[in-house]
């Protein structure tokens, strides 16, 4: 199989060539040629295989010229007991009759960004083997919160890497910035922006796309490489648990082989839904994507109405990792409804820079509309969500989860879709500690780690280890910078 650009289709590239640029030097993401289908059988199979051994095959299909050796051997470690703390690592828990969560933050950070960023070292790693024998790759990373702590987890004290993160300033909880500034690894940088999500993905991509910093680095035999979603590496490793969740339901008998369900995902830079949209047109039977947003609903107004416009208010909510304007893995999925037009995708982007909007044709504003709905929640509707999963099922959830369960709720009650859904659950409601415990009742709250204990003792349910573990870290990175200083952070990092 071979990968293209989604703004230059003309030049083929092994997995990993793509793998290990990350991004195309033209500013495309890459992708597959053609997407591999999954055999009739396959689903039985796999339903009562290890997610591990799941995730062996699914990638396989896409990373022909890696070896199954290889991933059985990358996926031992990347899913093993020593880094997720339940053998189903990604387990599908029941909601009612008809709700199912899909939980994605029994990872070493507590978040769904654990599922691809345990993985992609040793994708990484090994794509740089086949491609570059000498060099040191270094990972740029810019993060609404959860994918720079589990990017520096993955990549912490690997050889030949060192990893840089970039997250807005104020701009996480606190936890999510505990979390990134007492991270331990002597390869590992963080640097807080001051400005938005958007602010600091802009700066990262502009750092890609500057040839005079490549030249610099290429001097001293260092590589730039992304952990980000538009690395894909990061959204290979997703597909798998949505395969993984469908064979689950087929194992337990909640649903009967070639059952439909539908899929409802809370995202901001799209990677996550996208991993499903092509989970489902590898044969997984998912009728309906439902998008759930936050305030931010750029994505909402996109799938309704085909426009896509970043000019409007930017709104730091609750549920900061989803308080992105510029979706960036929106361009992959235009790339496969245009019909793998580059030229068209490629306008699409310029619209974008320049005039921060586009509207797509309606063929595929006609397909959007088939495949996808959408919705998004207010913060008062966030919080209600979380009371009201704990009220009535003793179910803790955090904000970005309780989007998609306001989100899923309205899409019911306004077009009676009873189809049996899974709500992917990103991350550990204790990541969001101060959000949760307003949503349950709890008025007076503690500050920093001591918020851990506090929705501990509300709930009784227990504190994940690895953000336990916080109280005794020392903080290694408190810096912060103007976007226009990204650069220098950077080279300074690499000296």
């Amino acid at each position: 199989m071979y990968y293209v650009s989604t703004r230059n289709k003309q030049l083929e590239f092994t997995p990993a060539q793509a793998i290990s640029q990350g991004l195309s030097r033209e500013g495309g993401l890459f992708l597959p040629a053609a997407l591999p289908r999954l055999p009739g059988h396959a689903l039985e199979n796999l339903k009562n295989m290890s997610y591990q051994q799941r995730a062996v095959y699914i990638m396989g299909l896409y990373l022909t010229h890696f070896t199954t050796s290889e991933l059985t051997a990358y996926t031992a470690k990347a899913y093993g007991p020593e880094k997720f703390d339940t053998r189903a690592v990604a387990p599908v828990h029941k909601v009612d009759g008809k709700t199912y969560c899909l939980e994605l933050w029994h990872g070493p950070t507590c978040a769904f960004k654990d599922m691809a960023l345990q993985m992609l070292p040793y994708l990484l790693t090994a794509s740089m083997r086949k491609n570059y024998d000498n060099r040191t790759v270094c990972v740029l990373v810019a993060t609404s919160g959860d994918t720079g702590k589990a990017a520096m987890e993955g990549f912490r004290d690997v050889d030949q890497t060192k990893i840089l993160t970039f997250y807005p300033k104020d701009g996480v909880s606190e936890v999510q910035a505990l979390q990134m500034k007492t991270q331990e690894g002597e390869n590992v940088g963080v640097c807080s922006v001051v400005g938005n999500f958007d602010d600091v993905q802009t700066g990262v991509k502009q750092l890609f796309s500057d040839e005079a910093l490549r030249a610099q680095l290429e001097e001293n035999h260092i590589f730039l490489s992304s952990a980000n979603s538009i690395n894909w590496g990061r959204v290979l490793p997703q597909i798998v648990y949505y395969v993984s969740a469908y064979c689950d339901l087929l194992r337990d008998g909640e649903i009967a082989n070639g059952d439909a369900i539908n899929v409802c995902v809370p995202t901001g830079n799209f990677g996550n839904i996208l991993a499903a949209y092509y989970a489902r047109e590898m044969g997984v039977p998912i009728a309906k994507l439902i998008c759930a947003s936050n305030s931010n609903n750029v994505l909402t107004d996109f799938l309704r109405t085909g426009t896509y416009d970043k000019n409007r208010t930017f709104f730091h909510t609750v549920s900061p990792s989803m308080d992105i304007l510029i979706s960036s893995n929106l361009e992959r999925l235009l790339y496969a409804l245009s019909g793998g037009d580059d030229r068209c995708v490629a306008g699409y982007m310029e619209q974008l820079a320049g005039t921060g909007s586009y509207t797509v044709d309606e063929d595929i504003r006609k397909k959007l509309t088939a495949l996808f709905d959408a919705g998004y929640a207010d913060e008062e509707a966030t919080k209600s969500a979380i009371g009201r999963l704990w009220t009535e099922h003793r179910y803790l959830i955090d904000t970005h989860t309780a989007v998609a369960f306001h989100v899923l709720e309205e899409y019911r009650a306004r077009t009676g879709d009873e189809t049996p859904t899974v709500v992917a659950s990103t991350a550990s409601p204790f990541k969001f500690c101060d959000a949760v415990l307003d949503a349950i009742g709890v008025e007076e709250r503690a500050q920093g780690a001591a918020l851990l204990d506090q929705l501990a003792e509300a709930t009784g349910v227990a504190v994940p280890r690895p953000l336990a573990g916080l109280r005794e870290k020392t903080v290694r990175f408190d810096g912060w910078v103007q976007k226009e200083q990204m650069k220098a952070v950077v080279t300074g990092f690499l000296k």
